[in-house]
């Protein structure tokens, strides 16, 4: 019995890469059509079935854009994955928003590639020629991965864990997740940031209290547990809750009742638990900060939000979407970016993440009169650095973690500058807890200059 194999459209004009690639599928167990220009490639698609076809960009004849694009035109077309240089990331972008299904950067690991074009295969066998449905996530692989899985996780996962710097957009997967849901716009969905309460207020916040249970207490209140039943509770900076607090929470989610502060009647609860923190956990138990039997509770399914610095693609797709925005709210202006600003947004590292961006994009649509957005609209600091939109500090000798410490630093002091050094708008501006930011600000020695010119 002859196993058929599964076929590749290669198309490569460099024969050294082209013919390494080709012996690599053919030992993986592909089939392989090498095309050396998008012409014949674009013959071949045409009359033959591929699970995929791998292209790079630069190609003698038509760019691999033009050829993407003319594949697009027929009502049955495989899946594209991009060969590219670091120039080029730009194209791939665009590509990806037309439907491409990935791409990969010069120099690339061999292996890696090789489990990309094993997905996509694996992928293109259900394909169909209806369009993909529209990313909410972003563009980047890893993003569109979690998407995938999020259907699944939704209807079957009871516990999931999302990690992530501040900013990377976990509630907005946690919002996302629950949209998954069927019926979802007929169940609620609730959000509590666990570090912005005291350990009073959170078992209030959380259980709810009863009439007269303490003082202010003049009516009795359900809490976020009762408030989320038959739908999504998301714990935020679950890292922040304070161990009391936490053998209560695993006493919850293990028998899906809640007692109300000053209750005595035990009350069932059905929800879909989401936690999510930027601390890592792992480390906490280790240090007897976060209890262990709790970590395991809700560590059940783990995602993890990668930084918007490792996720490049994502950045102009998440700034298109907040001009966007912008401009349906204001219909008399139509504020657009330059190829200089969008090359200073993919430049810069984005300490505070999607939320920093927002931020940076809403401030230049405010205070910017003109239509087209340029770096220094973007940046306040840009005209006065010789490398663009950088923070104040040397690379010279700098590591990527000293010059991501660096950016961190910066951020967070034009945060509390902007806020007149106020650590509760400022935390909550960040998106973290006052003791998050307290913490950050003693570790980066970041302290108000104008205390020290006061006690002179």
């Amino acid at each position: 019995m002859t196993v058929q194999r599964t076929c590749l459209c290669l198309v490569e004009d460099d024969p050294i890469m082209g013919e390494s690639l080709c012996d690599r599928f053919e030992l993986e167990g592909f089939a392989v059509d090498w095309h050396q220009d998008a012409g014949s490639a674009y013959e071949a698609i045409g009359h033959k079935h591929y699970a995929l076809v791998i292209s790079d960009i630069r190609l003698p004849d038509m760019s691999g854009e033009e050829l993407f694009e003319r594949v697009l035109e027929r009502a049955r077309r495989p899946p594209f994955l991009f060969i590219t240089g670091y120039g080029s990331i730009d194209k791939a972008v665009k590509l990806l928003k037309l439907g491409a299904a990935d791409y990969v950067t010069k120099p690339f690991d061999l292996e890696q590639l090789i489990v990309k074009v094993r997905e996509l295969s694996v992928q293109s066998s259900a394909f169909s020629a209806s369009p993909a449905h529209p990313s909410t996530l972003g563009l980047s692989a890893v993003m569109r991965r979690i998407e995938e899985m999020l259907p699944r996780l939704a209807e079957r996962a009871s516990a999931i864990l999302l990690t992530g710097e501040s900013g990377v957009g976990k509630e907005h997967v946690a919002r996302q997740l629950h949209r998954c849901r069927r019926n979802s716009d007929a169940r609620p969905f609730v959000a509590v940031n666990c570090g912005a309460l005291t350990e009073t207020l959170l078992e209030a916040e959380l259980f709810g209290h009863e009439k007269g249970a303490f003082t202010g207490a003049v009516r009795a209140k359900k809490g976020v547990f009762e408030l989320a039943h038959g739908g999504t509770l998301l714990l935020d900076e679950i890292g922040e809750m304070p161990l009391g607090m936490q053998v209560r929470l695993l006493r919850a989610i293990q028998e899906r009742r809640i007692m109300r502060v000053g209750g005595e009647r035990a009350i069932d609860v059905d929800l879909r638990l989401i936690c999510a923190t930027n601390r890592d956990l792992k480390s906490m138990v280790e240090q007897g900060q976060f209890r262990e039997d709790l970590y395991y509770r809700i560590n059940v399914i783990h995602l993890r939000i990668p930084p918007l610095r490792e996720r490049k693609e994502d950045i102009l797709w998440f700034a298109q979407r907040f001009l966007q925005q912008f401009n349906e709210q204001h219909p008399g202006e139509r504020k657009t970016l330059d190829p200089d600003a969008e090359r200073a947004l993919l430049e810069y590292p984005w300490p505070g993440n999607i939320r920093e961006l927002q931020h940076c994009i809403e401030r230049a649509c405010i205070l910017t009169p003109h239509a087209l957005l340029r770096p220094e609209h973007l940046f306040e600091d840009f005209a006065s650095q010789p490398h663009g939109a950088r923070p104040d500090v040397s690379l010279d000798g700098d590591d990527l973690n000293q010059y991501l410490r660096a950016c961190e630093r910066a951020y967070i002091q034009r945060a509390l500058t902007k806020h007149a050094w106020h650590l509760g708008q400022t935390a909550t501006y960040l998106g973290i807890s006052r003791k998050n930011l307290w913490e950050k600000m003693k570790k980066y020695d970041i302290h108000d200059r104008s205390e020290d010119d006061n006690g002179l």
